[in-house]
């Protein structure tokens, strides 16, 4: 009875063990799978904010949590299981679909710049909103529907980075991928919407800060409109440099490999002048300056193909 319980006791410890290293082995993955999309990422946090620019600020973070929540049911109950789906039954469609995100991302990138240099244009095109109701449910459905290409390209990337492992190892990954991403996305936006309402309560009741608070206070509504327009361009140069990169390497993958290569050497030219404090940083920014330029022009000349008529 003893050696047959302590035998149990072995098998549950050994049980024990390969579940633990299972669970490492899903957090190392999920942790490198959202490295590789952070510049999805940093795209996704930088365009979210100007969806809820406008509304009172009673109404900011129910629009926050509105698309955060559509953000979760794109990624978990359409994207997981359409990644598993292409995994298991049509892993050469995973190439394909990431540089059709990847030249979208492009033309918006190439769109948004369009606007910001000719903003008259994106303004006269506006009409007026008259039912705030309406208004804020066009706007949440805009977002959600921007985020299904976002997070589309987060879950395919986090997909191709996990492609050599198990089916069940593959969903849990884009599941904890999913949420943590998503967690992270939406908290910094809900954080940067209501950073201004935060620097108003505290410059009208710094407490123990007295003066030093209203300043502080004074500053961050000051800064706050700084940061809105910055993330405008941010995200767009995210979505130029992303979309730009994925493209390339999926051209790379089918035997055109020239632009990437000479990326490559752009990059290691870089590292070896920037020695090995400065080098990594200076091949890292090569590399994105490059990927982005190359974002630039494929989404410029979509633009260019959509909106520019010809002269009669």
């Amino acid at each position: 009875m003893a050696a047959g319980l302590l035998a149990l006791l072995d098998d549950i410890a050994l049980i024990a063990k390969v579940a633990s290293a299972s669970v490492d082995d899903v957090g190392g993955m999920a942790a490198k799978a959202s490295a590789k999309a952070v510049g999805v990422v940093v795209d996704d946090a930088a365009v979210a904010p100007r969806y809820v620019t406008g509304f009172s600020a009673a109404r900011e973070l129910p629009i926050v949590g509105k698309i955060a929540l559509g953000s979760i049911k794109n990624k978990l109950l359409f994207l997981l299981p359409g990644c598993l789906a292409l995994s298991a039954f049509a892993p050469w469609a995973i190439t394909p679909l990431l540089m059709l995100g990847g030249t979208y991302l492009c033309f918006e990138g190439a769109e948004k710049l369009w606007e910001m240099l000719r903003p008259h244009e994106a303004v006269a095109s506006e009409a007026p909103v008259l039912d705030p109701v309406a208004h804020e449910a066009a706007m949440v459905k805009g977002a959600i529907r921007t985020d299904f290409i976002l997070s589309g390209e987060i879950m395919a990337i986090s997909l191709a980075t996990v492609a050599d492992a198990p089916l069940l190892t593959q969903a849990v990954v884009l599941a904890v991928v999913g949420v943590v991403i998503t967690a992270l996305v939406y908290g910094v936006v809900a954080l940067i919407v209501k950073a201004d309402d935060f620097g108003v309560a505290l410059w009208r009741r710094p407490g123990i800060l007295g003066q030093s608070g209203k300043a502080l206070g004074r500053l961050i509504v000051r800064v706050v409109p700084k940061v809105l327009a910055a993330l405008g361009w941010i995200g767009m140069a995210a979505m130029l440099w992303v979309g730009g990169g994925i493209v390339l390497h999926g051209l790379e993958g089918f035997g055109v490999d020239g632009l990437s290569h000479g990326l490559h050497d752009l990059a290691t030219g870089a590292l070896a002048r920037g020695g090995d404090v400065f080098g990594p940083v200076l091949a890292w920014l090569a590399s994105a300056v490059g990927a982005g330029v190359f974002g630039l022009a494929l989404g410029a000349v979509i633009v260019m193909a959509l909106h520019l008529k010809p002269s009669r």
